[in-house]
Formats: C-alpha cells, structure tokens, sequence
C-alpha cells in the first residue's frame, strides 16, 4: 500500500501560550478530496500551514508524500500546489507574468514554461484575461489564478485553503467544478472550508475541527446518518411546548432554533404525522434533507459560521 499522502500524529500548534492544534492524528488518502471543515479559529488553516511548510510544528510527527516536513521540506514544497487563504498574487504584474514568474520558481523555463502557462489559463478560463493587471481582475478571477499557479508544478497533492471565501454562486460553480476534474485526474486534494455545503458536494472524506481538536471524521452522508438522520422537520411553534411534545415520540435529535423546533430522523413525513398524533398543531412546518451544518451544531452548540 502507498503512504497516505499526509500523516499526522499527535500534531500540536502553540503560539506561546496559545495551544491552535491540539494534538491531532489524521491520515489523507491518495487521489481523494480531502475536507477539513470547522468556523474559524477552528485550527484548520493552522493545520495547513505545517503541511505545506509555512509553519514548523510544535510537536507531533508530520509526513507528506512519505516525507518528514522538518528534514525534507524543500523536496516536499516542489510537489505541492498551494491556494493560500489570503491571495499574495504580485498585484503590479499581469496574469501571464504573475505565472511566469512562479515557474521559474520551478525550473520551469522556455517553451515549455511558455505552453504550460498558456495551457493553465486555459483551464481556468483566463486566457482572455492573461495580460491585464492582478488588480483589475476580480476576486473570482484572483482564485483561479491562484489555482492556475498552484497546478504549474503539476503537484502531486493540492491544498486549496478557503478557496471560494468571498465569491459570487458562478465563480464558486467555476472553482468547484475544477476541483472535482483534479480528482478526476488522480490528484489528491485537501481542502479547508466552513461552508458545509462545499464540504460536503465536494469532499470524499473529511474532518470536523473545532477549538484546535478533532471533533468527528467520516464522509459526509456517515457523518449526517449517524448523528442526525436523513431528514429534518423544522417546526415554527411556541418553546413552551418542546418538552411535551418530545416525551411524546420515539428518541431522536431535537433542537431548538430560534423560533423553530428541529426533528430529525429518516423520514421527515413520518415525523410530522407523529407530530400531529401528539396532538400538537405547529403554525408553520418543513420537512428538508439534513445537512452537514446541523451535524456541527449538534457537535458544537453552534452554527458553521458562528
């Protein structure tokens, strides 16, 4: 069997007497997507940073691509891709100069470096875009160059840290896309989000963070059956009515949001014929799919993006 693509044991982040990371073990499998998923301040981007060798570890052991970051952190670096969460694009340079330039990072020169990086505007739709300024592009357009930059290397494993943070439905559409093509490729991708609805379209496998721990693992439909079911039933009715109406029906997972009373099971119809043999008349209802977010909120007490 081939080394995972990262391994993680015991890793912890301190800065001073903060404690990021808090002694987490994770292993991330070859040619899959990757998500880590957690508010922020969770430790996600932490985590990142000492994968990709931005940030030494405190403690804990850190393999990539069967790699030590500590001894062998150049040979690593040149077979990554990496979109930062916060662009460092050279604002003053053109699109084609701004991948020029990483090329050659790269050893990449030439012809060759001249065809790759018309062959990665190409995939990320810029080419008509490859000689105007970073700073008349648009934020959606700054995220693909990144991702542009991030493939010249032709990495074997990509970290896309908060990739669509800030981007409008078609640009987010665009990206996501682009993701699942670098798995359909064979690339391995770790990517860090707290959207919920990225995380789990996207992702293969992931890891919930919160407050610098491990909080569940799983893939997305296991971690929504396991803790809440398939379905919610939302219901708008008075607070003063949850306790009875709760004792009256099989176990399940309720909570209160608002002025909602959230059921889960398998099947939301059903619920809301337990509902109303209860004798209990809501003045609104909804039965939806349930999502990774009320997973977390189960977890955690709050919301994603609290």
């Amino acid at each position: 069997m081939p080394s995972p693509a990262v391994l993680a044991q015991g890793l912890v982040k301190r800065f001073g007497a903060l404690e990021a990371v808090k002694g987490v073990d994770f292993e991330v499998p070859r040619g899959r997507v990757f998500g880590f998923l957690g508010p922020n301040g969770a430790g996600k981007t932490t985590t990142m940073r000492m994968v990709y060798g931005l940030s030494p570890r405190t403690a804990g052991r850190l393999e990539v691509l069967g790699m030590d970051v500590d001894a062998r952190g150049r040979e690593i670096r040149a077979r990554l891709g990496v979109v930062p969460q916060e662009s460092n694009l050279d604002a003053d340079m053109t699109a084609r100069e701004n991948l020029i330039v990483f090329g050659r990072f790269f050893d990449v020169t030439g012809a060759r470096l001249r065809d790759r990086v018309d062959e990665m505007l190409a995939y990320v739709q810029l080419t008509e875009k490859a000689h105007e300024r970073v700073n008349e592009l648009s934020g959606g357009m700054k995220r693909r160059l990144h991702i542009a930059r991030a493939l010249l290397n032709d990495p074997e494993l990509l970290i896309l840290d908060e990739p669509t943070t800030g981007l409008d439905p078609q640009s987010r559409s665009l990206l996501w896309e682009q993701i699942r093509e670098m798995r359909r490729a064979g690339k391995t991708v770790i990517l860090t989000t707290h959207y919920m609805d990225e995380a789990e379209k996207l992702s293969d496998d992931l890891l919930v963070m919160d407050e610098g721990r491990i909080i569940e693992r799983g893939t997305p439909k296991v971690l929504i059956e396991r803790h809440v079911g398939r379905e919610a039933l939302e219901l708008t009715m008075e607070r003063s009515e949850d306790a009875r109406l709760i004792s009256r029906l099989a176990p399940m997972h309720a909570e209160r949001v608002g002025d909602e009373l959230r059921l889960f099971g398998d099947d939301g119809d059903k619920l809301l014929e337990d509902v109303h043999r209860a004798g209990v008349s809501p003045r609104e209802h909804r039965v939806r799919r349930a999502t990774l977010e009320d997973v977390f909120l189960k977890l955690t007490g709050r919301r994603l993006n609290d």
